[in-house]
């Protein structure tokens, strides 16, 4: 009995795999030139969600490359984000640079890397980030889970602060500028489409 469980559960993720739609290429030339758009919020009232207080600390909006994108289900984050987005944006939001640019996601990091420099990479750094998705609702949430790698996918609402009455915080970057722990953002996403692709 336990084998054919298995194979049962080994055929339906197969099925999955294949059918999981694909990376979308949409050739050379950057796709999403502009920079993020953020707005300071002087009056932050939070709001509950999930059972955390949530904080908005500042408007924002982005049109970027979706250079890969990681799913999460368990964990404490996942109960408010359950998938994190790698995007690019200005150049490396083109394809002919991020050809030379091997990018993954895992535990919550985004990391790049590459044999040659095809840009600078403090322009890497600062034009490219691991941003943590707070679907607003459902509709949202749906939206968010239909995005490809090779998109261009925009999104907007607001970064964010989600603290716990146990003294669990989790606290959103303000800054594009910034690398290494604590330099994700954390956005309550209210509205997101995909763009191109």
């Amino acid at each position: 009995m336990p084998l054919k469980i298995l194979l049962l559960i080994a055929l339906i993720m197969g099925i999955r795999y294949l059918l999981a739609p694909g990376e979308v290429e949409l050739g050379p030339g950057a796709r999403a030139p502009a920079e993020p758009y953020q707005s300071m919020i002087d009056d932050q009232r939070h709001f509950e969600l999930h059972g955390y207080r949530i904080t908005p600390l500042a408007e924002f909006s982005i049109k970027a490359k979706l250079l890969a994108r990681e799913d999460y289900r368990f964990g404490r984050e996942a109960d408010l984000s359950p998938v994190d987005f790698a995007l690019g944006w200005g150049r490396m939001s083109d394809e002919a640079v991020l050809d030379d640019i091997e990018i993954s996601q895992s535990g919550r990091w985004y990391r790049w890397r590459t044999a040659s420099f095809p840009i600078p990479r403090r322009e890497i750094e600062t034009h490219s980030a691991n941003m943590h998705l707070i679907p607003a609702d459902e509709a949202v949430g749906d939206v968010i889970g239909a995005m490809r790698k090779g998109q261009v996918v925009e999104l907007s609402g607001f970064l964010v602060s989600a603290d716990a009455d146990d003294g669990w915080r989790w606290v959103s970057s303000l800054s594009r500028q910034d690398t290494g722990g604590r330099s994700c953002e954390l956005i309550y996403v209210r509205r997101a489409k995909i763009v191109r692709g």
